[in-house]
């Protein structure tokens, strides 16, 4: 078993190194690496851009998992690609919501218990509440069979539902509609009245009164439930229209940033950040075998990070359809968030999304997505072969070609 460790061992160092002649075909310049809202400087940092960049939790195709709905595919080679990154974007807001951005990661090292507990959340088992299993079969919901590609926003949607069940990590998941992020839903979303005893049920969380605040009462204030904000995107016809390009850059430099899911049709990445006109990227395309939590549950997590060298495309290679995402565990989070977005995005004369105060009198009414009453998870949803044969079997498990 030793030499089969020095050799892994040997072969990440390897990786390593390759990662840094890499980054020396980057100009020796002073320009900054924005990732996930932090800078590096690409000339005196380039050793903390690596752990960076390997701390960042990496979904890939895997094979040999039990079957999705139990007679589906055993393996997402081919298909699973967006459901991967969208895994990586909430995989990235659970990190910062449990253990903060700046937490980093250290193969062999011992990790903090809610670092390993994340972990299971992502494993392709049934029973984990984001596997493929449920993201797959809660796309089917979303009018996608089993076995086909997702776009950004279908996979933004399969979140939302999924979060709902998710006790532990207790988001609130929004999704924006018609390229526009309205904070007044996002309000009503996130603010939660605590439990406590005095705090009367019916009063709204919205009525603080002056002495409350002053006296620094919590029994009315609103707690805020961690928001995991997405906005899915049209950034042009059938390419990237240059004109967001700015604007697009600037959300990587946000401290909320939880970058941007996206690529080139049936090919999508995970986008983390950038350096001048390139996007740096996580890439879910390599096929690894599953792997399950050990007896004692804890989770090998080696082949959960990336040590390859970080790639790269030019940001007008990007496919127009994208979706980003922000996290904001406060309240103050969000209204900084705000800020920024009022100051860098709503500048620009043609506006990459819109930000509102109030719900638009045109929309339905918005209602803060509940969780079913239902004491089922959504991997059992569609559970039976009866309703797995309602389906048309060829279409739903053909692997499609990237």
């Amino acid at each position: 078993m030793q030499s089969t460790g020095s050799s892994v061992l040997s072969k990440y160092e390897n990786q390593i190194t390759i990662f840094t002649e890499y980054l020396e075909e980057y100009p020796n310049t002073d320009e900054l690496v924005w990732i996930l809202g932090k800078q590096h400087l690409l000339k005196t940092e380039k050793s903390k851009l690596l752990s960076d960049i390997s701390a960042r939790l990496w979904f890939t195709y895997r094979r040999k998992f039990s079957p999705i709905g139990g007679t589906g595919p055993s393996s997402d080679a081919g298909w699973g690609c967006m459901l991967r990154c969208g895994q990586m974007m909430l995989a990235q807001a659970l990190i910062c919501r449990h253990l903060g951005r700046d937490w980093s990661w250290e193969k062999q090292k011992e990790q903090p218990k809610e670092y390993q507990r994340i972990l299971q959340c992502f494993l392709d088992r049934k029973d984990c509440c984001y596997s493929i299993h449920q993201m797959a079969q809660m796309g089917v919901g979303e009018g996608k069979s089993i076995g086909e590609w997702f776009g950004p926003n279908t996979v933004a949607q399969v979140l939302k539902k999924l979060a709902l069940f998710d006790e532990w990590n207790s988001l609130a998941v929004y999704v924006s509609m018609d390229n526009t992020v309205v904070i007044e839903d996002i309000k009503k979303m996130c603010r939660v009245l605590p439990l406590s005893a005095d705090t009367p049920g019916d009063r709204p969380p919205d009525s603080l009164t002056a002495s409350n605040q002053s006296k620094g009462t919590s029994a009315y204030c609103p707690a805020w439930k961690p928001l995991l904000l997405i906005v899915p995107l049209r950034l042009g016809i059938n390419q990237i229209n240059p004109v967001y390009v700015d604007a697009f850059k600037e959300c990587f430099k946000m401290p909320q940033s939880l970058g941007a899911l996206g690529g080139k049709p049936n090919n999508a990445y995970y986008f983390i950040g950038f350096l001048g006109d390139e996007l740096i990227f996580l890439d879910p395309h390599t096929t690894q075998t599953f792997v399950d939590a050990e007896e004692n549950g804890t989770v090998n997590d080696q082949t959960f990070h990336c040590l390859q060298s970080p790639q790269r495309m030019n940001i007008l290679n990007l496919d127009p359809s994208v979706a980003l995402g922000f996290f904001c565990k406060e309240e103050k989070d969000f209204d900084n968030w705000c800020s920024l977005v009022q100051k860098e995005i709503l500048k620009e004369n043609l506006r990459m999304f819109e930000l509102v105060q109030k719900h638009p009198s045109h929309w339905p009414p918005f209602i803060p997505p509940a969780k079913p009453e239902v004491t089922t998870t959504g991997a059992e949803f569609i559970d039976s072969n009866e309703q797995l044969e309602e389906l048309d079997l060829e279409e739903d498990f053909e692997i499609l070609s990237v």
